[in-house]
């Protein structure tokens, strides 16, 4: 008979891709409209306060899609993970800084802020348990 255990453990490559898929969706999704319209990107992150905000888009644009395709496809997946968790945990200081603000302004910003760090959390998770046998990387 197979236990709960076993089973989820006989899965972990599945999951292990789901994860890796699940995770870049947000960031491919917000990343190409960013590199269509890299000078709105440029602009956006001045208005954010992002220090060097050109090189600051065109490293949300690096980020966002091809560090994600290759997550995406397991390579690299450990470092990159990493480096993904450490954007994300940036994005949410720049981005989302609820401590500055009232209101509904402030509730958005705060689930936002903690959202972020959620999605580190699930990075710094597939960062520590590789990317499975279903990737490049292949473990």
């Amino acid at each position: 008979m197979m236990t709960k255990q076993s089973f989820l453990a006989s899965q972990q490559d599945l999951l292990l891709l789901i994860a890796r898929v699940l995770l870049v969706i947000l960031f491919l999704v917000a990343g190409v409209p960013k590199l269509l319209h890299f000078s709105g990107t440029v602009a956006y992150m001045g208005s954010v306060g992002a220090p060097l905000p050109a090189i600051a888009a065109a490293i949300a644009v690096f980020m966002e899609v091809p560090a994600v395709i290759a997550l995406l496809v397991g390579f690299w997946t450990r470092p990159l993970a990493l480096l993904l968790a450490i954007y994300t945990i940036g994005s949410a200081l720049i981005g989302h800084p609820f401590w500055t603000m009232t209101g509904a302004e402030q509730a958005n910003n705060t689930i936002h802020f903690y959202k972020n760090l959620a999605i580190a959390g699930g990075f710094l998770a597939l960062c520590a348990a590789g990317p499975g046998r279903f990737s490049i990387d292949r473990g």
